[in-house]
């Protein structure tokens, strides 16, 4: 591999029968987007070229055997299959769901060994997906058990952040999950990422409450006053700058969000349907608190547009731009951190 300063993304292209590869492709049929980093996909040139002549794309594509023979200045590809697969585009098969694994579990590999430096996912199918490789509700939950670090999930845009104390579980389980130590743990894991990942040197995060009105002091449940409001005020007593219990509809409705660096929701529909209705399409979903970073667009497979060349594709571009950001301003804090240490010695 030549010596470069660019930094190498990892890119696993999802369901094969969504729009993960419409969005991929298209992004860098802007040759532009070569000069910020060198892009390496995981799958198969048989699947890629369906999709080029589907989408009557022209991208050229460089295939690789071997991680050490990555070029600069185009798009890499690593055959992770040579067999044909059949493509049904816009339906959910067991297919789709083998090879987005195959093309995950390589490019998570790559990641863990240092030949990418950070990762972006395409979208995958919850459910297709589901196989003896994978038993996980999200990638969130497959990454931290093969990286170091518990994980958060954040979706963010530059003026919203929104991470969440549980992800995905049912909704009846939400309640007897949410307990202090969680709470501490999350809102540890967001002020870290808020410093290191986005350079924000003395984060400001809001905790929402579960119940509605948070709980009406204790009218509409207990949680708030005696597990959510106390944990706070704990976490408050470390020096961190963390406010709340905040009822979810006000908080949003009236856009108190936009005074402060970070959101930690209870629960997935609280903070993500809140998120998606003012940010859908332009969003970033980040895995923060692991040793890797890993982002994604804020949307699905989009089966019922794919393959007929609708796919937008700001989100997964703002995925790209948001994991390169963070990748350098996380190289910045650790240089930072160990000068820090050197003076004290």
């Amino acid at each position: 591999m030549e010596k470069t300063d660019k930094i190498i993304v990892g890119i696993s292209i999802g369901d094969t029968n969504g729009i993960g590869l419409e969005v991929i492709l298209k992004t860098f049929e802007d040759k532009r987007m070569l000069e910020f980093c060198t892009p390496v996909l995981f799958g198969s040139n048989k699947v890629i070229s369906f999709h080029k002549k589907n989408l009557n794309l022209n991208n050229s594509i460089h295939g690789i055997q071997n991680l050490d023979k990555i070029v600069h200045g185009k798009i890499n590809l690593v055959n992770v299959w040579k067999e044909d697969v059949k493509i049904d585009l816009g339906k959910t098969t067991n297919i789709g769901g083998k090879y987005a694994v195959k093309s995950l579990t390589e490019a998570v590999s790559a990641l863990k060994n240092g030949d990418v430096d950070l990762l972006l996912t395409a979208p995958i199918n919850k459910e297709n997906i589901q196989s003896e490789e994978f038993k996980f509700p999200g990638h969130t939950e497959y990454l931290e058990s093969n990286l170091e670090g518990k994980s958060l999930m954040i979706l963010l845009t530059d003026e919203l952040r929104v991470g969440l104390i549980t992800g995905h579980i049912p909704v009846s389980k939400v309640s007897e999950t949410i307990t202090p130590e969680l709470i501490i743990e999350k809102t540890a894991i967001m002020h870290q990422s808020l410093k290191q990942d986005f350079n924000i040197n003395k984060p400001k995060i809001a905790i929402l409450g579960l119940n509605p009105h948070c709980g009406d002091k204790g009218t509409i449940g207990n949680e708030d006053e005696e597990i959510i409001r106390p944990t706070i005020n704990k976490i408050k007593e470390s020096g961190k700058m963390v406010y709340g219990p905040y009822a979810a509809d006000g908080f949003f409705g009236s856009k108190t969000y936009t005074q402060f660096d970070g959101v930690l929701a209870m629960y997935h529909d609280q903070g993500l349907a809140p998120f998606k209705a003012l940010s859908f399409g332009n969003g970033v979903n980040f895995t923060a608190g692991l040793d890797k970073i890993r982002t994604s667009p804020d949307h699905g497979t989009g089966f019922d547009i794919a393959g007929k060349n609708k796919a937008n594709i700001d989100s997964f571009k703002e995925a790209l731009f948001t994991s390169l950001k963070i990748f350098n301003n996380r190289k910045e804090y650790t240089d930072l951190e160990s000068n820090r240490l050197k003076s004290k010695i």
